[in-house]
Parts: C-alpha cells; structure tokens; sequence
C-alpha cells in the first residue's frame, strides 16, 4: 500500500497545469487573431529538465494546444527533448519551435499537420543537429494526398527515425539511406513500404530495425537483405497472426529461412518474431546457441513461448533471456510492457493474465502498472478493453484494493470509467466496471470524479436488466449521491428517466413483499439524490413515488411475518426521503394529505427512535409554515404539534449517529418558529445529536453557516426550558470544538 511520495517538482508542475488560468494571462494577436497563453510573472524561467517535464504534463492531462504550446517561448523556457503524443495542434502553435535547439523531436499520432508542416517549424540548427525523430502514427500526405517525404534529406546528423504506421514508402526509403549517412536505427512498421532492398546502402550501419507488421512483396529477397545487414544488433521482424488473411508476409516467407541461417546477425542482441510461423524447438535452439548475445527474443502469439527452455521451472530454462508470450506471468508481463501499442498483443496478453490473475491472494501493483498504459493506448479496442477490466477487477477485489494506494486505485477507476463510457451498450464490460467499482475501498476512500462515476452508474442501471447489475449500481449511487454536490445531485435526480428506474426497483419489491439488499440500496440512492435537492424531489412526485411510498410504508404495517429490523431500515429510509421533500417549502402542498398524515403519525410514536425522528422532522416542517398554510381539519395543527413534543421529549439519545448532514440550512426557518416550540425543539434536538455524535465536523459547520447567532437566540427567547437547555447543550459543545464562539 505504500508508495514514494509525489516529489516537490511533480507537485508544482502538476499545480501549474491545472491552474493555466489563474498563473497566466491570454493575450491576443491583433494581426493574426491567434490567442496564446503567457506567464503572469515576469521573471518565470523553466530550465530544459522543467520545461521539458511541462509540456509532457500539459499532454498527458490533454491540455497541450496551440494556445498554451505559445508558453515555451525560448525567453521563458528552454526545450531539448521534444515528445508530444496524439495532441491537436497547428502550425500556428509548433512555430514557437523554430527558436529552440532541439535534439531529439517525438511528434506521434499527429494528424492536422503533415511531417513537412513540422519541419517548417524547425530552426536551422534543429534542422542540422537533429539526433532522434519520431513521427509514428502521424501524416506525410499533402493536399494533394501525396506522400512527401524529400524534406527528411535535410536532417544531416538523424541517427533514429520512427515512420511506423504512417504512408513512408519506398522511395522515402530511398532518400533516407542514401542521404542520411549517420542512420543507424529505423522503424518502418506498418507503412507502405514493400520492398526494403533500398536499406542495402546502409548495411554497414544499421544497428536497429523494427519492420512490425510490413507487407514485404519481394519476400524471395528478403531473407538475403536482411542478411546482409551485417551489424544489426536489434531486429524486429513480428506481425499480428490474427491478420494473417491480409497476407502481411505473403504464404512464400518462411521465419524458419531466417532463422536457418544461423550465422547471420553474430551481434544480434534482440530479435522479435512474435506473430510469426511457429518455429521448432531444435531449430530455435540451434539458433540461439550461435547467437550467444541475444538477450531478447519475442514470442508473443505463437506456441514456441512454450518451449521448456522459457519456462522457467524447466531444467534447460535459459534464465539470460528475456522472451515475451503468454505461457507464464514473466512473459506476459515483458508483452504489456513492450508491446502496449499493439491491439492484438495486448488483447491476447491480458485474457492469459486474466487466468492468472484469480487465484492471486496478495496486491499485484507491478501488473497494474503494465495493465494501465495497455488499456490507456487502446480506449476503443472492445476486446482490450473486455479483457483489462476483467483483470482490473481481479486485482483490486476484496483485501486486495484495501491494501493498495489510493493513487494507484484512482488511475484504475479513472480508465474504467472511461471505458463504460466508450462502450455504453456493452453488457459484459459493464459488468466488469460494476465490479470494480462496487468497492468500499474505492468509493469512500479515493479520490476521483465521482460525479462522473454516478452518472456513467445510472445509464448502465437503466440500460440492462440484470439482477446483479441492478444490486451494485444502486449500492454505488447509494455511496456516491452522498458524496457530490447539491447540483450534481440535481442534475441526477433531475432525470425522470432515472428516477422511472428506482421506483420501478421499489415497486417490484413492494408487491412481491421482498426486503433484500437492492431495495435498502435504492432507497438509499433516493434518499441521498434527494437532499436538499428540489429539482429530484419535484421528478420524486411527479413520478408518483408519494403513493409509492405511502403503498410501502403500508405494506410494510401488514406484514407480520417481517423482522423488525429490516421494517426499521425501510421505514427509516422511506421516512428520510419524504422529510427531504417537506423541507422545500414549495412542495409541502403535496403533503398536505390526511392519508399521509395519518400514516406519519403513526410512526411518528413507533418505539424505534431511527423511524419516529424522521416522521417528527416531517412534522416539524409541514408545521414551520404557519396555521394559516395547515390545510388538514380533520388533524389539527396544535394536536399535532403536541404529540411532537412529547415524542422528542422521550427520545434518548442514540448509541450511534442516525443522520449525515449536507448542512444545517433546512433547520433555520424552524429555529425561527417562535409560535411553534416543538417544532424548535425537534430541531435543536437534531442539531445536537449530530453535534455530539460528530462535532469534529458539525460544529465548526454551525458555526460557518451562521448558527450560532440563532441558537443564541434561542436561549435568550424560548419560552421552552427544553429549547433552552438543549441549546445551552449546543454552545458548550461549540466551545469544546470551535475556538471562537
């Protein structure tokens, strides 16, 4: 559970990124109308480390544009090492570039500007000194949809160049190997290069080659120029062998007519053939015995992963290799760390781990780690996704997430959430994320955007039919509608959509008699979406869940057979909602009712204090409002009123805290009730009993909210000596927990 504390440096360049607004200014460009952010404090200077560490932040948290890319101006910052991943951008922002010495530039997934476009931003020494590219998953398209790649010829010192998954093609390699004499490290995965002999120009040089998922046409001379790059080190020759029907090799290329020529690559330390041919045990280890440098060897996807030599309980297990598959732990872990861009890896590597992953009886917070990243590159891969939240729930369920920290449970939250968000009509994945989130642990004690959480929660509750489903979605809003504002609350409740689907779970157990565990959850999510919200309570009655939970405070009178404490926790949470209701002044009417009435006096006398409290608070409220708003003649105001005193002068107070509090407003129009004391008194009697349950928090509240003027008042005033000594009860504990009273 424990972790390394956040260092002094993260913290303020996390605090700078989520307050742009309050630390900078925006200025705009009167000639070209473009807005940009700068810093507020003149004297603001980010060494290259700090500047660097910036703008990774500003893009993780997706907040990189070409509004606050203007922030690295070369007076303020100094930039060396550029990485910006999958962020909207325009030329208009990358320009700030052009006056920074640059190394190494990592530009990926960029689609609103061409590779070309990007160059154009470079300064002159950038554009000589230039070490490291990286522009994968980007464009070399022109307007006219041409590949254009001439422009690459200028970087004279490149020593690394990533074109993977962008239209790079043969005449691009070309260029490069020709014009580029200091090139030793390429990859030109999945571009539309289909014939790689151009790279025989640099045989003498290329130390690294990653040819991931390349639709070679020449396969019969592929073999020979591979062979002929005499100093590779790093070899990456893999494919997705679930795409074999695209003919990425076509049938003729063979991995075994590679690997038959052992004395190929003698300085070969990583080779990947994942994806590839299965390949026979006597032919591998002929292979690696005259290959005694290798130290990687990928086997993602095929059954050679198996062979006993990479198991590391087999006698003959090579221990100085590293080999990525699925037959064991080590091996699928090494697949998600390396190959977290792959959709197809990942998918495969998470379902094997999901196997693994339920017989686990101690936290795996190093396999969180490599599981997040994997389901972060992929939010709209169904089958990464289905897999990731399988696992994430076997590795936080139970004992297993109270002993892991509540950073590493929010990143897991935050990624479910994300995928129930992409994947809506999923039932099974949804499951998954119920699952996960359906924890103690993660609702009370981590901090995420549980707003957020509740809603995503709601649709999945009105979208599928699922008994288990039904039972952790109202349990999750049950913790969470307690937990958010007054205003989410009231845009929640305010659905009649979802509040159609709590009554209707209501209703079902009321007419099948059935007290379980979903019905006190729903009443519990009703309850809390209710308080102190008049827009739910107004969709509660427009609903018809008055005469629902008048049906069920009635059913639950005629049912003999039931134990009182399931009756108790029913009533108390029917009762909690309807006192919600009678503190909104404008709804009170609806109350007005003698059948209503009738059935809160009645509980209003039951022996357990949980219930009698809250039909006295009903009470109390409908009574706040003068005689001349009591439109009830067969039950008079001053009766009432009567029995409500009595009733709070025989309660004792409880063992433990009945109520939680948003705040103590509803209360102050009863303090004010001077022609009602007992509707003070049971007000007073509440404001003490949280007070004395929990003063820590309720009593510097009171004070906060102006309470203590008014319970002041009280004792002056009342007329009531058990106002008066309740209240005096308040002010000593107002002094016990507040310094200045």
């Amino acid at each position: 559970m424990y972790e390394t504390p956040i260092s002094l440096q993260n913290c303020c360049v996390d605090f700078i990124c989520e307050n742009l607004k309050a630390l900078c200014d925006v200025q705009t460009c009167l000639d070209t109308n473009q807005t940009k952010y700068t810093f507020k404090d003149a004297d603001a200077y980010f060494h290259s480390n700090l500047s660097e560490q910036l703008m990774a932040s500003l893009c993780d948290k997706e907040r990189l544009n070409d509004e606050t890319l203007a922030l690295f101006d070369p007076s303020v910052t100094t930039l060396r090492r550029v990485s910006i991943k999958d962020a909207q951008l325009t030329t208009k922002g990358l320009r700030v570039f052009k006056s920074h010495r640059i190394s190494e530039l990592e530009i990926t997934g960029l689609k609103s500007v061409t590779v070309n476009d990007i160059f154009s931003c470079l300064g002159e020494w950038t554009l000589s000194n230039l070490r490291v590219l990286n522009v994968s998953n980007s464009t070399f398209l022109n307007s006219a949809k041409f590949c254009v790649v001439v422009s690459l010829s200028k970087l004279r010192n490149l020593q690394s160049l990533n074109v993977s998954h962008t239209e790079f093609n043969k005449h691009g390699l070309e260029i490069i190997a020709e014009d580029l004499p200091g090139l030793e490290n390429i990859d030109i995965s999945g571009t539309a290069i289909n014939d790689v002999s151009p790279l025989r120009k640099c045989k003498d040089r290329l130390k690294s080659l990653s040819m991931y998922n390349l639709q070679v046409t020449n396969t019969e001379d592929l073999v020979t120029v591979l062979c002929e790059l005499t100093q590779l080190v790093h070899l990456d020759i893999s494919s997705d062998s679930s795409q074999s029907f695209i003919s990425i090799y076509p049938p003729k290329f063979q991995i075994t007519s590679l690997l038959e020529r052992s004395s190929c690559h003698p300085n070969l330390t990583s080779l990947d053939i994942s994806g590839r041919d299965d390949v026979a045990e006597d032919l591998l280890k002929t292979y690696l015995s005259h290959h005694q440098r290798l130290r990687f060897l990928g086997l993602a996807l095929i059954k050679a992963c198996q062979y006993p030599m990479f198991i590391d309980e087999c006698p003959e297990y090579r221990d100085d290799i590293v080999v990525t598959g699925e037959a064991n732990e080590k091996q699928i872990v090494e697949a998600l760390r390396r190959y977290s861009t792959r959709a197809v890896y990942v998918q495969r590597a998470l379902f094997k781990l999901f196997s693994f992953s339920q017989t686990w009886l101690e936290p795996r917070r190093d396999i969180i780690k490599v599981v997040l990243p994997s389901m972060k590159g992929h939010p709209k891969q169904l089958g990464v996704q289905m897999a990731a939240t399988a696992c994430l729930y076997n590795l936080t369920k139970s004992e297993l997430g109270s002993k892991l920290h509540p950073g590493c449970l929010k990143s897991v939250v935050d990624l479910t959430l994300t995928a129930m968000e992409n994947f809506p009509n999923h039932q099974q994945l949804q499951k998954n994320a119920l699952l996960t989130l359906c924890s103690d642990r993660i609702l009370q004690d981590v901090n995420f955007n549980r707003f957020r959480c509740a809603r995503l929660v709601m649709e999945c509750l009105c979208s599928f039919e699922d008994a288990s489903m039904n039972r952790m979605s109202v349990a999750i809003c049950s913790i969470l509608a307690a937990k958010i504002s007054t205003e989410q609350t009231s845009i929640l409740g305010a659905k009649s959509r979802y509040m159609k689907k709590l009554l209707s779970l209501v209703k079902q157990r009321m007419e099948s008699v059935q007290i379980d565990i979903t019905l006190k959850f729903t009443l519990s999510a009703l309850w809390n979406l209710t308080d102190e919200s008049a827009p739910t309570c107004h969709v509660f009655l427009n609903e018809s869940g008055l005469e629902l939970f008048m049906k069920m405070l009635q059913t639950l009178n005629d049912t003999l057979d039931l134990e009182n404490e399931s009756r108790v926790q029913v009533e108390t949470k029917i009762l909690g909602l309807l006192n919600n209701i009678a503190e909104v002044k404008t709804l009170r009417q609806s109350l007005m009712r003698e059948d209503f009435i009738m059935l809160v006096k009645r509980l209003l006398h039951t022996e357990f204090i949980d219930v009698s409290y809250f039909a006295a608070g009903i009470v109390a409220h409908l009574a706040s409002d003068g005689e001349e708003s009591w439109l009830l003649a067969g039950t008079p105001r001053e009766d009432i009123l009567q029995d409500l005193a009595k009733v709070v002068r025989r309660w004792q107070q409880p063992q433990s805290e009945m109520v939680a509090y948003r705040s103590f407003n509803p209360f102050f129009p009863l303090l004010d009730c001077h022609d009602a004391p007992s509707v003070q008194l049971w007000a007073v009697w509440a404001i003490n009993h949280v007070c004395t349950k929990n003063g820590k928090r309720y009593c510097p509240l009171l004070k906060e909210e102006g309470g203590v003027e008014k319970i002041h008042q009280l004792v002056v005033a009342s007329a009531d000596l058990n106002v008066v000594g309740i209240s005096k009860t308040i002010l000593s504990l107002l002094q016990e927990h507040v310094k200045s009273v």
